[in-house]
């Protein structure tokens, strides 16, 4: 059979970054503990013995920051990381000798260690004002003054279970998927500028967007345009996306709201919604 050039999509294979001892007994571990909050030993039926150290780390970072971390991977890591899909990253070292080194050298870099078992993790957020098109907040900021308050939660295993937070910059499009999630909505029907509806949007598809049929075609001034029927609004934002004339965020209107609970999956239970336990916290 003659050679076929892979096909070039999907995620990349992950096997030439591991650390050489994940690699050796890739699915082939007896067992994990924990030895202190930030820190995972993972033992390998071979034998082999890796120890983790996970530190916190935000979500965008810049060059510089990223550079710090991979000289500490070099220096006192064995020059292998990743990163959770929280956001933090973890140095893998093959010997318990090289733990407290690596862990007094992220700390004093001002990378705290921890977010490991029963602790408060790093917050999942969502793109804000960096990338995202349609942000009614910015999540990133929300995060940062979260978890400046959380943070001797993060570095210590002293809650009930484990906690996974997360924030979001819209509610149409993003959400929150967490145990507890402080998501931003809006309170207030979009504003209209009609004189730009007729050259940005294309308004069937608007009107079809809307999730409870609160909008229409109409004529204003004599150009074509749309309306929104404010007793039926809900208020969701998804007509902003495709039709950025109907600007539904506002500084004062656009408020932050918490929801605890809910899940996704089929595991151990059907899925379930979400409940509001706050709302109108100021954005």
């Amino acid at each position: 059979m003659a050679h076929r050039t892979p096909i070039e999509s999907g995620a990349p294979d992950n096997k030439p970054f591991l650390h050489p001892k994940l690699l050796a007994n890739y699915g082939n571990w007896k067992y994990h503990d924990r030895p202190r909050p930030g820190v995972l030993h993972h033992v390998a039926h071979s034998g082999d013995e890796v120890w983790t150290v996970r530190a916190g780390t935000q979500r965008q970072m810049d060059v510089h920051t990223v550079r710090k971390l991979c000289d500490i991977a070099d220096r006192w890591a064995e020059g292998h990381v990743r990163f959770t899909i929280r956001s933090n990253i973890e140095f893998m070292v093959s010997e318990e000798a090289k733990v407290a080194p690596l862990v007094q050298a992220l700390q004093q870099a001002g990378f705290p260690v921890g977010g490991t078992g029963n602790s408060v993790s790093s917050i999942a957020h969502t793109q804000g004002w960096l990338h995202c098109d349609i942000p009614g907040t910015d999540a990133s900021g929300a995060v940062k003054a979260l978890m400046d308050e959380l943070y001797h939660e993060f570095i210590h295993e002293e809650m009930p279970n484990r906690v996974r937070l997360s924030t979001s910059c819209c509610e149409i499009n993003c959400g929150g998927q967490a145990d507890i999630a402080i998501v931003m909505q809006h309170t207030k029907p979009p504003m209209i500028n009609h004189d730009l509806v007729a050259n940005v949007c294309e308004r069937p598809a608007v009107v079809a967007r809307c999730p409870v049929a609160a909008i229409r075609p109409a004529l204003v001034n004599g150009k074509p345009s749309l309306e929104v029927d404010e007793t039926k609004c809900i208020c969701c934002g998804a007509c902003y996306p495709p039709c950025p004339p109907m600007q539904i965020n506002h500084p004062e209107h656009s408020k932050f709201a918490i929801w605890v609970g809910g899940k996704n999956s089929n595991a151990r239970g059907k899925p379930t919604f979400m409940k509001m336990v706050a709302a109108g916290l100021p954005n």
